[in-house]
């Protein structure tokens, strides 16, 4: 029994030590190496302070700002920390809501939501990714025509013109990877940096 039970042991250890500590630190160092920047984060740093990452959104609600997807992630309800409540963004808790298409409290939510930006733009069909959530909760992006969307409240907010607005996000529109892959979107978080820097 133990002249079988023995390689099985060795290679147990041998393959976690392998799998689970050797590989991952050796990538790790590569990609600390190669990448730095992607591989502590893609952290943005601004006056020796860290506002945001590149790859997670933030929950913009001034009016001043353009705002991101819907993100229905949770977090400890601050009334009561037995409970959770919808954390917009929240990091550590990353999810979407499961809900299909026919769960009465995601339908209300996005009829709320339709309404609302019916009301702040009755002009311009609502772009579907700002009613929609995505899978992560997480999503840093929108669509160019979301961020179009929304131009005419941020220049009324501001008090700047929507061609100026139009020029930034035309700036910020990140294309298709290699060209063919994915749809052309828009990091809200360096959006909005832009904006704030014209105001300086």
């Amino acid at each position: 029994m133990l002249k079988q039970l023995r390689p099985a042991l060795v290679m147990i250890v041998a393959l976690t030590a392998i799998t689970g500590l050797a590989y991952p630190l050796a990538m790790t160092g590569v990609a600390g190496a190669l990448f730095p920047h992607q591989a502590s984060g893609s952290l943005i740093v601004e006056n020796g302070t860290v506002v945001g990452s590149e790859l997670i959104g933030q929950n913009f609600t001034d009016q001043r700002y353009f705002h991101g997807r819907p993100s229905v992630t949770l977090g400890p309800d601050p009334a009561d920390p037995s409970k959770t409540t919808t954390v917009p963004y929240n990091a550590v808790n990353s999810m979407g809501s499961n809900a299909g298409p026919g769960n009465a409290a995601m339908i209300e939510r996005v009829k709320a939501d339709l309404e609302r930006l019916k009301a702040e733009n009755p002009s311009q069909p609502v772009p579907i990714d700002l009613v929609t959530t995505t899978g992560s909760g997480l999503d840093p992006h929108i669509s160019p025509e979301a961020a179009l969307f929304q131009a005419p409240r941020v220049a009324k907010a501001r008090g700047i013109s929507e061609d100026q607005l139009k020029g930034l996000i035309a700036e910020h529109t990140q294309g298709r990877i290699l060209g063919v892959l994915g749809e052309p979107v828009v990091n809200v978080l360096a959006l909005n940096r832009a904006l704030d820097a014209t105001a300086n």
